[in-house]
């Protein structure tokens, strides 16, 4: 019986460290998002939007929107991170949660406007600002033209951590390139994209 205690005691201190690093993690998102909406930082955003945005098409895509709606809602997810940062209260929620819900809310938005009932999401209110299509076409027209002018490299593995939503670790296997090599790419990636999106700053 008392063989058995270390081993437990063991379990039991790895899963709170486990859960102390999940919070570490959550605290830092919520930090930058917070940053964000002090700062208006487009390079803090940028790492808001290599983040979560695959996290938020999976997401959307387990609620059950096809692929290619998921990735327009999550466009518009993160255009309304963008543009609503300001609205963003640490104290009451996660980064995390306060962006997926985001996203639920436009989830719900799009249902309704297509009249989709076979969808049950949780009903809710809609997302009360309004949202300038116009505006989000200019963003992500930017969005994709700054990483077509990306050396090839860098926009790949930017391709794949977005579009593809795979790990720094899962992109280094794939294209067998260390580690550092994935993470200082995506920094260059985020340095040009910072240069591009402060164009008109």
């Amino acid at each position: 019986m008392q063989e058995d205690e270390p081993t437990g005691g063991t379990v039991n201190a790895v899963a709170q460290l486990a859960e102390e690093r999940k919070k570490q993690v959550r605290d830092e998102w919520s930090a930058r998002l917070t940053s964000l909406a002090e700062t208006r930082d487009k390079a803090v955003f940028s790492q808001l939007f290599v983040y979560f945005a695959p996290r938020v098409k999976a997401y959307i895509v387990r609620l059950g929107m096809p692929l290619a709606t998921a990735e327009e809602v999550t466009q518009e997810a993160m255009l309304s991170v963008w543009r609503k940062a300001h609205m963003f209260n640490s104290t009451k929620a996660s980064a995390s949660t306060w962006i997926f819900t985001l996203a639920r809310n436009l989830c719900i938005d799009r249902l309704r406007r297509e009249k989709a009932v076979e969808y049950e999401l949780p009903e809710e209110e809609p997302d009360p600002d309004q949202r300038d299509m116009a505006e989000h076409s200019v963003i992500e027209e930017r969005m994709n033209l700054a990483i077509a002018q990306l050396p090839e490299n860098q926009a790949q593995v930017l391709h794949l951590s977005y579009y593809e939503g795979k790990s720094h670790s899962e992109i280094a296997e794939q294209l067998g390139i260390p580690l550092g090599s994935v993470k200082s790419r995506l920094r260059l990636a985020f340095s040009k994209l910072k240069a591009h999106w402060g164009e008109d700053a």
